[in-house]
């Protein structure tokens, strides 16, 4: 004989001879002669490793005692007890005690890798990753959906999930902010044949992000070319210096045959320009020779024509003085005051005003 003591928190499972006879409550048991006794606690699943769950539902006390719920194919079941999420339930059948807590289910359709907009987001921090696909789109971005290699739709910015149900998911992000091209070291004749290095630089943005991708082959690539073929045209038909002078019209040429071709690009072009023309070395070398002496012409032409200035101020102020007793003696006086600060001592004698001695003196030394 062998004493059992099934607790408030369980239920008990009695065979004898292998084979189901009823459920036992809270109490003390005894077993013998081929009897047997299961124990299951009331938070798990109903589950007996001796019988199947169907014997045991059988059993009126189980069934009234029990949350029973059956997934189907292609469905799971959200699992809630006592009012709290607690698991996702796969296909199959299911029984949970139902004498302490109470136990809800929501059923969920996986036929589709779309979440209905029914189930709560929260869900998925709380299950398995296995069972999802997450897809985060940033705020600068949107994503071209693929169910199994084909389009779908349109994703915007935020956070998505995905049931994972043999379809193949995939996304594709795409750059909604303004996106720069650089096109660098462009070798181009002139129609004077000088070889020029251009770097070109362009700013567009994307306006159909799914023909872009369906329609159009490395459209960046298809940007850059027609680029290429903008300036290869501007520069072929001007010399040199035509094109040193007009770097601004070279831009807009090109800006506009960029924006020839927006629609069968579907980008949006904002803006274009010419960053820099690089010349040959020797060609720098004789620009720089050039620069050099017209520079030096116009610095002999500002000294000449300063030297000219001084000297007609010159004579108009001699003629001034000699016209004018009292401005001349103005002026010998200011001489005398600039010499005088350069002078350390004055000796004088003799007759006469300190200032007829001083110039006397100074025309002397003169």
């Amino acid at each position: 004989m062998k004493k059992i003591i099934i607790n408030e928190n369980q239920r008990g499972f009695l065979f004898k001879n292998g084979k189901y006879v009823k459920m036992l409550t809270a109490g003390r048991y005894y077993i013998y002669g081929g009897k047997e006794i299961e124990v299951l606690d009331l938070d798990k699943p109903i589950n007996s490793d001796i019988c199947a769950l169907d014997t045991v539902l059988n059993d009126k006390a189980v069934a009234n005692a029990a949350s029973v719920i059956e997934v189907a194919d292609e469905k799971l079941a959200l699992h809630f007890v006592n009012g709290k999420f607690d698991s996702v339930l796969l296909r199959g059948k299911y029984a949970f005690w139902s004498v302490i807590d109470k136990h809800e289910y929501k059923m969920v359709d996986i036929s589709t890798p779309e979440v209905s907009a029914d189930v709560p987001e929260y869900i998925f921090s709380k299950i398995p990753a296995i069972y999802y696909t997450k897809i985060e789109v940033f705020e600068y971005q949107k994503a071209r959906l693929y169910f199994n290699k084909k389009f779908v739709k349109i994703l915007d910015a935020g956070t998505y999930y995905f049931w994972k149900n043999g379809v193949k998911i995939d996304v594709d992000y795409v750059d909604t902010r303004l996106i720069q091209m650089d096109i660098t070291g462009q070798e181009i004749l002139t129609q004077d044949k000088v070889s020029l290095r251009i770097n070109f630089v362009c700013n567009y943005r994307i306006t159909d992000y799914v023909k872009i991708s369906t329609e159009i082959d490395d459209f960046a690539e298809q940007m850059h070319v027609a680029a290429q073929l903008a300036l290869r045209e501007y520069v072929g038909k001007y010399k040199l210096d035509e094109i040193l002078e007009n770097k601004v019209q070279m831009s807009e040429f090109v800006f506009e045959k960029l924006k020839a071709k927006e629609k069968e690009l579907f980008v949006e072009i904002t803006d274009a320009g010419v960053k820099d023309i690089i010349l040959p070395g020797e060609i720098r070398e004789i620009m720089n020779t050039v620069l050099v002496a017209e520079k030096r012409a116009q610095a002999n032409v500002i000294t000449r024509r300063e030297e000219v200035a001084s000297t007609r101020s010159l004579l108009n102020t001699a003629k001034l003085m000699d016209e004018n007793q009292t401005l001349y003696k103005l002026k010998e006086l200011e001489y005398v005051e600039r010499i005088c600060e350069n002078v350390g001592n004055i000796n004088l004698n003799g007759n006469g005003d300190v200032l007829t001695q001083l110039t006397s003196i100074l025309r002397g030394n003169t």
